[in-house]
């Protein structure tokens, strides 16, 4: 299977390449192909997932510039010769409150959360709809449920729900399945900042039902399943993968307020 995955040097996008790489959908490895603008850390996703007996091409990319969602999907089709799932994971936040929030900021949260899925998954139509192939791309909780102060963040990713909504019910005569993914509270590379810290991750995890912060596999796994031949009658939706957060916000035993 023949699978694109951005956002791929760390966190969610790597996890996701690996429980690809260990468990390739079809017959034969896993053909990868990984872009991040994170050059050391592709070459190192790399080498790891070749370890692991995958076939792996990467592109240093930056999802903010219109054009790299097509050289992504050109330079994977002319190494694998197919596509069959693309995983549109790159992801970036901003955080501050919407009365200091300026354009240029907005217009790049929309750019890289937004935007990329779209170009990405153009690109990638023809080559999807040939292999009646999938799409999915991490959202967030915050898709659901204002962030503060992330205002730019969770519009984005409000915006990405709709989008793959929207491209399930154009494309899916095409036989492409496009689906989210929506993360809560997950100790990523994106929230290390606060979820290194044992204790904070303690405290966070008190509030949501399952007992614990998120884990990059725990998003893998939903990503993988969405993307693989079982779930070939499942689309348009956005899959929470949240410890049951969602269903008791708004009555959080701290009442904290909702973050990431």
């Amino acid at each position: 299977m023949s699978v694109i995955i951005t956002g791929a040097a760390s966190g969610i996008g790597f996890a996701t390449a690996e429980l690809f790489a260990t468990r390739p959908h079809g017959e034969g490895p896993a053909r990868l192909f990984l872009a991040d603008r994170d050059a050391g850390g592709l070459e190192r996703a790399a080498e790891a997932l070749t370890g692991l007996g995958a076939d792996v091409g990467i592109a240093v990319a930056d999802l903010s510039d219109p054009k790299a969602g097509a050289s992504i999907v050109a330079q994977a089709v002319a190494r694998f010769g197919s596509l069959q799932a693309l995983v549109s994971n790159a992801g970036a936040i901003h955080r501050a409150p919407l009365t200091e929030l300026g354009a240029e900021a907005f217009d790049m949260m929309m750019a890289i959360n937004v935007r990329a899925t779209l170009l990405l998954g153009q690109a990638a139509h023809p080559h999807l709809s040939a292999s009646r192939g999938a799409i999915v791309a991490t959202a967030s909780s915050a898709a659901d449920h204002p962030a503060i102060p992330l205002g730019a963040y969770s519009t984005s990713k409000a915006a990405l729900v709709m989008l793959v909504r929207q491209m399930a019910g154009e494309w899916g005569p095409a036989g492409i399945r496009c689906n989210c993914v929506s993360p809560g509270p997950t100790h990523t590379a994106m929230t290390a900042a606060s979820y290194d810290d044992p204790a904070v991750r303690e405290a966070r995890g008190q509030d949501i039902p399952m007992g614990r912060v998120g884990r990059p596999q725990d998003l893998a796994r939903a990503i993988h399943f969405l993307a693989g031949p079982e779930s070939d009658h499942i689309s348009g939706i956005n899959l929470r993968v949240d410890g049951a957060l969602d269903a008791v916000l708004g009555v959080s035993r701290s009442g904290a307020a909702n973050r990431i």
